[in-house]
């Protein structure tokens, strides 16, 4: 009896030494964004400091630029999530419903695509996107995450359809409904936690890329807040206030959404690996 309660605290010990590891980073980041640029490498340091502030935040709101920033993150990550969730909802039906010449083979290759590190696509797609003519566009951006985003969808979506039985699609079949009335009607509505796994992961795909967007675009109007962020950093001074505060700013929408989507995309993540 006394092993296992030294055992319990011995590991609530070590989860709150790690939880101070990782949280000291963040909790630095957020005392940075409202102290003067001089004061961030004031020594000894200060978490809250005299000189608080929220003059960073101000810069960052009302500057066009960087508001442009997050539009441009915003809606990108939308129309992906949206196209994204479409795609997968009507693969995954025909992977889970019907049996068609090839299926296993396409089946492969969406897994196989998920093996293939981003980077090594890179100059194909760089000299494909200029080839269309349509360097510098959402549509760039739109088309190539949605190629990274798609296996992972459809595999996720395709667990969660074959826990569902064909029941349901024959019940609505025998009222005199379409397979399509079936999906839309009565799949759709039950998948919600897996469409919100799926819509969870793309938006943080979209939301966090770095490489593509830099490569893939070249004027401000079309960057997203990742390369906002970076482009603070210019060649003779660091505004490291305004780079805290925008990054807090940036970080909020991944926090907002996964406190209020996390009981869904848990439950979705564990129906999509039930069965395959």
């Amino acid at each position: 009896m006394k092993t296992k309660r030294s055992f319990k605290i011995l590991l609530w010990v070590g989860l709150i030494l790690g939880a101070l590891f990782s949280g000291l980073p963040v909790l630095w980041l957020f005392s940075s964004s409202f102290k003067s640029n001089p004061n961030i490498f004031a020594i000894p340091p200060k978490f809250i400091d005299e000189s608080f502030n929220v003059q960073a935040y101000i810069s960052v709101l009302t500057d066009p630029q960087k508001l442009r920033f997050f539009l441009n993150s915003y809606a990108i990550a939308a129309v992906v999530v949206c196209c994204t969730l479409i795609v997968a909802i009507l693969a995954a039906y025909s992977f889970s419903r019907f049996n068609f010449p090839g299926k296993k083979i396409i089946n492969t290759i969406i897994i196989s695509m998920q093996a293939v590190p981003p980077i090594t696509l890179l100059i194909p797609y760089l000299v494909l996107i200029v080839g269309l003519q349509i360097y510098d566009t959402y549509l760039a951006l739109i088309l190539t995450y949605m190629v990274f985003t798609l296996p992972y969808a459809i595999l996720m979506m395709s667990g969660y359809m074959n826990t569902m039985p064909k029941e349901l699609d024959e019940a609505v079949m025998i009222d005199g409904g379409s397979r399509f009335m079936a999906l839309w009607r009565v799949l759709v509505p039950s998948a919600v936690p897996g469409m919100v796994s799926v819509g969870l992961y793309t938006f943080f795909q979209c939301w966090n890329e770095y490489l593509f967007a830099l490569t893939l675009t070249k004027t401000n109007e079309m960057r997203t807040v990742p390369i906002g962020i970076a482009s603070m950093m210019g060649q003779y001074a660091f505004h490291w206030n305004e780079i805290m505060a925008m990054s807090i700013l940036g970080s909020l929408p991944v926090i907002v959404i996964v406190l209020f989507f996390q009981k869904y995309f848990i439950a979705g993540m564990t129906a999509g690996a039930v069965k395959m």
